[in-house]
Protein backbone atom coordinates (compact mmCIF):
# COMPACT_ATOMS: atom_id res chain seq x y z
CA UNK A 1 0.00 0.00 0.00
CA UNK A 2 3.14 2.28 0.83
CA UNK A 3 4.00 1.68 -2.82
CA UNK A 4 0.82 3.25 -4.35
CA UNK A 5 0.24 5.94 -1.90
CA UNK A 6 3.84 7.25 -1.36
CA UNK A 7 6.54 5.96 -4.72
CA UNK A 8 3.69 5.24 -7.43
CA UNK A 9 2.88 8.43 -7.77
CA UNK A 10 6.27 9.91 -7.89
CA UNK A 11 7.61 7.40 -10.52
CA UNK A 12 4.75 8.47 -12.89
CA UNK A 13 5.55 12.21 -12.24
CA UNK A 14 9.38 11.62 -13.28
CA UNK A 15 8.52 9.36 -16.09
CA UNK A 16 6.26 11.91 -17.50
CA UNK A 17 8.29 14.19 -16.98
CA UNK A 18 11.39 12.98 -18.84
CA UNK A 19 9.91 10.41 -21.34
CA UNK A 20 10.03 12.13 -24.60
CA UNK A 21 14.49 12.09 -23.95
CA UNK A 22 14.83 8.17 -24.61
CA UNK A 23 12.82 8.65 -27.52
CA UNK A 24 14.47 11.87 -29.06
CA UNK A 25 17.82 9.76 -28.30
CA UNK A 26 15.97 6.81 -30.06
CA UNK A 27 15.51 9.18 -33.25
CA UNK A 28 18.52 10.76 -33.32
CA UNK A 29 20.13 7.14 -33.88
CA UNK A 30 17.41 5.86 -36.15
CA UNK A 31 17.47 9.56 -38.34
CA UNK A 32 21.62 10.12 -37.77
CA UNK A 33 22.29 12.32 -41.42
CA UNK A 34 19.05 14.26 -40.30
CA UNK A 35 19.91 14.56 -37.16
CA UNK A 36 23.57 15.93 -38.03
CA UNK A 37 21.97 18.50 -40.36
CA UNK A 38 19.69 19.96 -37.59
CA UNK A 39 22.78 20.00 -35.55
CA UNK A 40 24.99 21.58 -38.41
CA UNK A 41 23.01 24.66 -38.30
CA UNK A 42 24.97 26.15 -35.83
CA UNK A 43 29.13 26.22 -36.19
CA UNK A 44 29.80 23.95 -32.77
CA UNK A 45 33.11 21.93 -32.96
CA UNK A 46 32.55 18.19 -33.53
CA UNK A 47 29.79 17.76 -34.24
CA UNK A 48 29.34 13.71 -34.32
CA UNK A 49 31.09 13.87 -30.95
CA UNK A 50 28.08 16.45 -29.73
CA UNK A 51 25.29 14.56 -31.37
CA UNK A 52 26.70 11.33 -29.39
CA UNK A 53 26.94 13.17 -25.99
CA UNK A 54 23.16 14.54 -26.79
CA UNK A 55 22.23 10.78 -27.36
CA UNK A 56 24.03 10.01 -24.08
CA UNK A 57 22.26 12.81 -22.21
CA UNK A 58 18.54 11.88 -23.49
CA UNK A 59 19.13 8.13 -23.02
CA UNK A 60 20.42 7.45 -19.88
CA UNK A 61 19.64 10.68 -17.23
CA UNK A 62 15.78 10.11 -17.62
CA UNK A 63 16.64 6.23 -16.56
CA UNK A 64 18.47 7.82 -13.67
CA UNK A 65 15.51 10.32 -13.02
CA UNK A 66 13.16 7.81 -12.72
CA UNK A 67 15.19 4.94 -11.20
CA UNK A 68 16.01 7.65 -8.60
CA UNK A 69 20.18 6.80 -9.00
CA UNK A 70 21.88 9.88 -8.90
CA UNK A 71 18.42 11.81 -9.83
CA UNK A 72 19.78 15.37 -8.77
CA UNK A 73 22.60 15.24 -10.78
CA UNK A 74 21.25 13.67 -13.55
CA UNK A 75 17.89 15.98 -13.32
CA UNK A 76 20.33 19.35 -13.25
CA UNK A 77 22.31 18.07 -16.45
CA UNK A 78 19.03 17.29 -18.30
CA UNK A 79 18.05 20.72 -17.48
CA UNK A 80 21.02 22.21 -18.57
CA UNK A 81 20.36 20.17 -21.90
CA UNK A 82 17.34 21.79 -22.30
CA UNK A 83 18.34 25.45 -21.69
CA UNK A 84 21.49 24.87 -23.80
CA UNK A 85 19.22 23.39 -26.94
CA UNK A 86 16.51 25.93 -26.48
CA UNK A 87 19.44 28.49 -26.79
CA UNK A 88 21.20 26.97 -29.68
CA UNK A 89 18.63 25.41 -32.15
CA UNK A 90 14.95 27.20 -30.84
CA UNK A 91 16.63 30.93 -31.80
CA UNK A 92 12.93 32.43 -32.45
CA UNK A 93 14.16 35.85 -31.83
CA UNK A 94 15.99 35.32 -35.42
CA UNK A 95 12.73 35.49 -36.92
CA UNK A 96 10.91 38.33 -38.29
CA UNK A 97 7.85 38.88 -36.86
CA UNK A 98 8.07 35.36 -35.30
CA UNK A 99 4.52 35.83 -33.65
CA UNK A 100 2.32 36.22 -36.79
CA UNK A 101 3.70 34.54 -39.11
CA UNK A 102 2.59 30.69 -39.30
CA UNK A 103 6.50 29.57 -40.18
CA UNK A 104 9.00 28.50 -38.51
CA UNK A 105 10.10 31.26 -35.83
CA UNK A 106 6.61 30.42 -34.45
CA UNK A 107 6.96 26.96 -33.83
CA UNK A 108 10.96 27.88 -32.62
CA UNK A 109 9.49 30.26 -30.03
CA UNK A 110 7.17 27.33 -29.07
CA UNK A 111 10.25 24.75 -28.59
CA UNK A 112 12.13 27.33 -26.95
CA UNK A 113 9.55 27.49 -24.16
CA UNK A 114 8.81 23.99 -24.21
CA UNK A 115 12.80 23.40 -23.11
CA UNK A 116 12.85 26.01 -20.79
CA UNK A 117 9.42 24.67 -18.79
CA UNK A 118 11.09 21.33 -18.63
CA UNK A 119 13.90 23.03 -17.30
CA UNK A 120 11.92 24.17 -14.72
CA UNK A 121 10.46 20.90 -14.00
CA UNK A 122 13.89 19.46 -14.17
CA UNK A 123 14.87 22.17 -11.55
CA UNK A 124 12.50 21.36 -9.37
CA UNK A 125 13.97 18.04 -8.80
CA UNK A 126 17.07 19.40 -8.02
CA UNK A 127 15.54 21.66 -5.80
CA UNK A 128 13.01 19.15 -3.69
CA UNK A 129 13.04 17.30 -1.00
CA UNK A 130 11.49 14.53 -2.30
CA UNK A 131 8.43 12.39 -3.09
CA UNK A 132 5.65 13.40 0.06
CA UNK A 133 3.37 10.69 -1.42
CA UNK A 134 -0.58 11.15 -1.70
CA UNK A 135 -1.24 11.25 1.88
CA UNK A 136 0.50 14.93 2.22
CA UNK A 137 -1.54 15.99 -1.03
CA UNK A 138 -4.62 15.44 0.65
CA UNK A 139 -3.66 16.77 4.04
CA UNK A 140 -2.26 19.77 2.63
CA UNK A 141 -4.09 20.03 -1.26
CA UNK A 142 -2.85 23.51 -2.13
CA UNK A 143 0.91 23.59 -1.52
CA UNK A 144 3.58 21.40 -0.17
CA UNK A 145 6.43 23.63 -0.20
CA UNK A 146 8.38 24.58 2.17
CA UNK A 147 8.03 28.52 2.36
CA UNK A 148 4.23 28.09 2.21
CA UNK A 149 4.58 26.29 6.29
CA UNK A 150 3.10 28.33 8.21
CA UNK A 151 5.59 29.92 11.12
CA UNK A 152 6.99 28.02 14.04
CA UNK A 153 5.83 28.84 17.21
Amino acid sequence: MNFLLHTAPDILARLLLVCMFPLSAYDKIVHWREAMAQEETEPLPFPEALMVVAIAIEALTPLCIVFGWHDRLAAFILAGFCVVTAILFHPFWKYPHFWRDAGDGRQHFWDFFKNLCLAGGLGLLVISAGPVGLGAVVTHPLSNAPYSAPPSP
